[in-house]
């Protein structure tokens, strides 16, 4: 796995990560009974944005070391995830198809 790769499967996590985190605890307008006019009552009024940012992170890289291992390892390759055999016979290293 490349730099870029490595760089891409943390950003992938970091905002499936956030997408998860971003709901939890919020307390919307609507909860809080002070609905600025022309707001919806379910428009978030206390997000905390910088902790949960702080929290993803600290997941992400968690999550990001456990897989960016597993690749590395090859404990998991694509082979084992061709359950229709699109990528044909394995052949040896000094062989070629053809």
């Amino acid at each position: 796995m490349g730099i870029t790769s490595a760089l891409v499967l943390f950003a992938v996590i970091w905002f499936m990560t956030f997408l998860i985190v971003l709901p939890i605890r919020v307390q919307t307008q609507g909860d809080l009974g002070e609905i600025v006019p022309g707001t919806h009552a379910g428009a978030p009024e206390v997000h905390n944005l910088k902790k949960k940012a702080w929290i993803t992170t600290g997941v992400s890289v968690v999550l990001w070391l456990v897989i960016s291992g597993i690749i590395l390892s090859e404990v998991i390759t694509l082979r084992d995830l061709d359950w229709f055999n699109r990528l044909g016979p394995e052949t040896s290293a000094g062989e070629t198809n053809g």
